[in-house]
C-alpha cells in the first residue's frame, strides 16, 4: 500500500506539473517544473517515505528504462544516420558549454566560501 501511495504522489505532482507548464506556457518543460515541485515536497514526512521507496525501486530497473529508448532509436535510424555527426557535434560542444558555465559558476561562488572560512581555526598536524 505504501507503494501505491508513493507512486500516486509522483504522478499527482506530473500532473501539476504538466497542468502548469501547458497553462502558463512556461518555456521549460513539465519534467523540470515537476523536479521543482518535488524538492521542497520531499521535506514533508508522509510524502518523503513512500517517494522513496518508489525511488528505490525505479532505481533498481532502471536499466530496464532505456530499452524503450534504444528501440526508438533503432526505429528512426535513418535519420540518426543522416544526422548522426551533427547530432554528435551538437552533444559535444552543449556539454563543453555546460561544463564551462558550471566551472565559471564555481569560481565566482568560492571567493565568497573562502572568505566565509577564513577565519576559522587551523588545525595543526600532529607532531611526529
Amino acid at each position: 500500500m505504501e507503494a501505491l501511495r508513493g507512486l500516486a504522489w509522483l504522478l499527482v505532482l506530473q500532473l501539476a506539473d504538466e497542468v502548469l507548464a501547458r497553462a502558463f506556457s512556461l518555456p521549460l518543460p513539465g519534467p523540470v517544473i515537476g523536479m521543482l515541485l518535488l524538492m521542497p515536497a520531499l521535506g514533508w514526512r508522509p510524502l518523503r517515505e513512500p517517494v522513496a521507496g518508489v525511488a528505490r525501486f525505479l532505481l533498481a530497473h532502471l536499466s530496464l528504462l532505456f530499452v524503450p529508448v534504444g528501440v526508438g532509436v533503432i526505429t528512426h535510424l535513418g535519420v540518426l544516420q543522416q544526422y548522426g555527426l551533427k547530432l554528435m557535434a551538437v552533444i559535444a560542444v552543449s556539454t563543453w558549454v555546460g561544463l564551462a558555465v558550471s566551472a565559471l559558476a564555481l569560481r565566482a561562488l568560492m571567493p565568497a566560501r573562502a572568505a566565509d572560512t577564513a577565519d576559522a581555526p587551523v588545525a595543526e598536524p600532529p607532531d611526529a
